[in-house]
């Protein structure tokens, strides 16, 4: 393929976006409840939810079929790592990795509670080690390594297990040559680590550089609500391709944190996507139910160019 052929690809590539963004209409999403009802409800947690938008109340069993979107008004409700995993992924493609990797209390920290005590509350309430899930599995037929970070194990916050198994992934990517998508979803930096929370900054982004620069190798940043400090200012803004979710909550501090610092107000609305997208942070804002079909255009673009 040309140069100029690739680049012919790219510009129709915009256009197929917009042809999956107008598969987003209601009957669309029936069709996609048919093929869900797979989908295991758990009912000791309540039927119903409401929506954080529009406060419209929501039926967990349809909700759970429509990947957390709001029927009403289109808003991305939170989803948990696991959920996001069986959307992603093709059934029975999943291996994960490092499932046995638990934090240690280096610092022994300790506020209302041990930090200890901490991490084991929230393995019990998730059901996972930490707050991120990472794997290898299929997209499509296409082989990914995948993270996924959940941020109802301690708002999502990177610590020392959560740097560690992200950097494995990316270097068994690099080693086997597969493209590399972490969805992020989280508070930041974990402070009950200290230091050895922000370390992970940089040994994610110094292994992101082989896997990228040295071995041209794709790596996608998914960003959800919310994806805030330590990860947006290192791995989270570093995709070569970088997608966000509708009105997801993006930023390195948060609006609060900044009007008292700078004591000047925030406009309403400067840290979601949209803005981001606007000022050129963002490559894409994509539906979560039209995710798969648009990686998959991403990856055979990839695939087809010439110079990678």
């Amino acid at each position: 393929m040309s140069l100029m052929n690739w680049f012919e690809d790219k510009r129709k590539f915009s256009g197929l976006i917009g042809a999956f963004i107008e598969k987003a209409t209601k009957g669309y999403v029936l069709n996609g409840r048919r093929k869900d009802r797979h989908i295991k409800i758990d009912t000791t947690k309540g039927l119903w939810t409401r929506c954080d938008n529009c406060e419209n109340m929501l039926y967990i069993r349809f909700l759970k079929q429509n990947k957390r979107i709001c029927e009403e008004c289109g808003y991305h409700l939170q989803m948990s790592s696991t959920e996001r995993i069986e959307f992603s992924i093709d059934r029975g493609t999943w291996h994960s990795m490092d499932e046995d990797m638990v934090a240690r209390d280096a610092l022994k920290f300790s506020d209302e509670d041990s930090y200890k005590n901490r991490v084991i509350f929230y393995q019990k309430r998730t059901g996972l080690t930490d707050a991120i899930q990472t794997g290898t599995g299929k997209l499509n037929g296409i082989p990914i390594a995948l993270g996924v970070m959940d941020f109802q194990f301690m708002g999502g916050s990177m610590g020392s297990v959560v740097g560690e198994k992200i950097t494995r992934l990316i270097e068994y990517a690099t080693r086997k040559l597969m493209p590399v998508i972490i969805v992020r979803s989280s508070g930041g930096a974990r402070m009950q680590e200290g230091t050895l929370s922000l370390m992970q900054m940089a040994k994610i982004s110094a292994v992101l550089q082989i896997h990228q620069a040295q071995k041209k190798l794709l790596y996608i940043a998914i960003l959800a609500y919310p994806t805030t400090g330590g990860v947006t200012a290192s791995f989270g803004m570093l995709g070569d391709v970088i997608i966000a979710e509708p009105k997801a909550y993006i930023a390195f501090a948060g609006k609060r944190v900044i009007e008292q610092t700078l004591r000047q107000k925030i406009p309403d609305g400067s840290q979601v996507a949209e803005s981001s997208f606007d000022h050129g942070s963002l490559d894409l804002i994509v539906p979560r139910n039209l995710l798969r079909g648009v990686l998959s255009e991403i990856f055979e673009l990839y695939s087809s160019a010439p110079c990678r």
